[in-house]
This record gives C-alpha cells, sequence and structure tokens, in this order.
C-alpha cells in the first residue's frame, strides 16, 4: 500500500493537471465560439452562390467546362485538413487514416508514391507524410490555425491551373465536416474533376448555437436532423430567371463561376476543419477533467483510508503499551 505522502503527492499532481485540462477546456470552447460564428458570417455568400449557380445551371442545359473534364487517372493531389497541434482525441489520427486509406486505394490502381502529392494544411499530417515519404506541397501551418479566404483563394488557383495543365488527373480533400459541437464527420470531397449538380446539393446542415456536447444535445439534433432532411427532399430548386442572356458566352461565365465555387469549397472545408478540431478538443479536455474529479474522488478515499488505519494502528499501540505498564 501507498504511504500518506506518496497519495498525498499524486494528489497534488492530479490536481495541477485538472486546472491545466479545464483551462484548455475553457480556451477550446472560446475558440469554438469564433470558429461557429466564422461559418455563420461565411453561409449567406455560400447561400447566394449555391443558388445563382443552381439556377444558371437548371436554366442552361448541356453546360460544360474544363473542370469536369474526367481523364484517366495517373496523378493524383490529396488536400488534407489536420490541426498544428495534439489533445484533440482523435481528430488528427482519424484524418491520417483515412488519408492512408485513400493512397492506398490509389496504390491497388497502379499509382506510385511519385504520382500522389499532398497539399498538407496543418502540421501534423504534413509531418507523417514527410515521414512516409509522400511529396509534400509546402504546408500551411499557419492556415490551420487562423482560416484567411485569400490563402485559399490562391490554393485553389493553384490547384486549378494545375489541373487544366494536366499535371494532375484527380484531386480530392479530406477534412472533418462541422455539424455540432459534438458531431464532426470526416470527409473524403471530390474537388477536381467537379460534378455541378452533386457538388450544389451537398450537405449543409449544422448547429451553430451551442458548443454543449451533451448526449441529450445530440438526440435532440438528430431529431431536429431527420425533420429537416424531410423538409429538403420535398424542396424544388426555383430559378431566378428562365431566360439568362449570357455576355459574352457562356464559358467566360462558367471559367468565372466555377473558380469562385472552387474557392468556396477550400474555404469551407477550412472553416469546417478549424471548428472540429476546436470541439474535439473541447470534448477531450472536458473527458480529461472528469476522469480527474474522478481519480481525485479515489484518491481522496485512499487517503483518508490510510489515515485512519494509520491512526488506529498508533492508538492500538498506546494502548497495548498502557496495559503492559
Amino acid at each position: 500500500m501507498a504511504s500518506l505522502k506518496e497519495i498525498k503527492t499524486r494528489i497534488a499532481s492530479v490536481q495541477s493537471t485538472r486546472k491545466i485540462t479545464s483551462a484548455m477546456k475553457m480556451v477550446a470552447s472560446s475558440k469554438l465560439h469564433h470558429a461557429q460564428n466564422a461559418i455563420e458570417n461565411m453561409l449567406p455568400y455560400e447561400a447566394m452562390l449555391e443558388h445563382i449557380l443552381k439556377a444558371f445551371l437548371v436554366s442552361t442545359p448541356n453546360t460544360e467546362t474544363p473542370f469536369d473534364v474526367q481523364r484517366p487517372v495517373k496523378r493524383v493531389a490529396l488536400l488534407v485538413f489536420s490541426s498544428n497541434s495534439s489533445l484533440c482525441g482523435g481528430f488528427n489520427a482519424n484524418v491520417i487514416k483515412l488519408m492512408q486509406h485513400t493512397i492506398d486505394e490509389y496504390h491497388a490502381q497502379g499509382l506510385t508514391k511519385d504520382d500522389i502529392v499532398i497539399y498538407p494544411v496543418g502540421r501534423k499530417v504534413a509531418e507523417t507524410a514527410n515521414k512516409r515519404g509522400y511529396t509534400c506541397v509546402y504546408p500551411y501551418p499557419n492556415l490551420a490555425d487562423k482560416p484567411n479566404s485569400e490563402e485559399c483563394r490562391n490554393i485553389a488557383k493553384e490547384l486549378g491551373q494545375k489541373w487544366l495543365k494536366g499535371e494532375f488527373d484527380r484531386v480530392e480533400m479530406i477534412y472533418h465536416h462541422f455539424k455540432s459541437a459534438g458531431s464532426q464527420i470526416l470527409q473524403r470531397k471530390p474537388f477536381l474533376p467537379i460534378d455541378l449538380s452533386e457538388e450544389l446539393s451537398r450537405d449543409t446542415e449544422r448547429d451553430l448555437s451551442s458548443d454543449i456536447s451533451t448526449k441529450a444535445a445530440q438526440d435532440y439534433l438528430k431529431k431536429k436532423g431527420q425533420v429537416k432532411t424531410q423538409k429538403t427532399n420535398n424542396e424544388v430548386v426555383t430559378p431566378l430567371n428562365d431566360d439568362f442572356i449570357v455576355e459574352p458566352d457562356l464559358p467566360t461565365v462558367l471559367q468565372a463561376l466555377v473558380p469562385k465555387l472552387l474557392h468556396l469549397m477550400v474555404y469551407t472545408a477550412l472553416l469546417d476543419s478549424n471548428a472540429s478540431e476546436h470541439a474535439a478538443r473541447m470534448v477531450a479536455m472536458q473527458t480529461a477533467t472528469d476522469n480527474a474529479d474522478e481519480l481525485l474522488r479515489s484518491l481522496n478515499l485512499q487517503y483518508n483510508k490510510s489515515r485512519q488505519a494509520a491512526i488506529t494502528s498508533e492508538l492500538l499501540d498506546i494502548v497495548g503499551g498502557t496495559v503492559n505498564n
């Protein structure tokens, strides 16, 4: 059995650790609130662009762009979003696992390591990719902590240009889609070539009003999601105008609108990943704090039992000595 001094030392150590995890949970909760605000501010622009493109495509049949051309897959680029730091549960491990699973699929199709290029957003995935010998295009560590729309535009522009030049035959994104504080869904989404009809019907259901991740809140969100899904399935897209006048011509307009869609895809994925990271860290630190509380209760009980046993032993020695005298 551990001595009283050892138990007391461990209690002090667990208390110090609990203070750290509790503080990290509060910091993550604050950052999550800012990330939710960033997504909420972006959603009106996303909804309007989606509505414009939907209406335009509905009213303009047989639209073709250079970005939707299907080619034999010989070179692939993966845009992978992770975090710069750890202590966020399985957030980074899940992203890396899906990235490796995707790479294994392309290896099974005959591609080699030289045929796969990784664009890592976040230090964790960049370190893993370099360690495993894959080609990495300058990581974006600052972008993972501080989302920036202009940097996302540059990434989308670079990938689009390399796609048009034929350097890549397929581009995919791997990231966490932020549903709510208690639900982040790992996504593997095609980036290029794009199918405008599929991309415009993507799931945008989110809960940005709370940072609570309890089971009751998750059950409520599931019920809420089922109701909204039923409503969404019955919706019909109404064009803005049945007769578009396209100037100067259709390819020029699409070449202007599609890059905006690509930029929006990258920026949305970045905001989703950033919010998911803070939510995962908040949940992980809350769990660690709860575990520390449970351990403290156990240690205090053990300390009190040991202290009571020591007192009883001393009393027995005193009583025994008195009787002998």
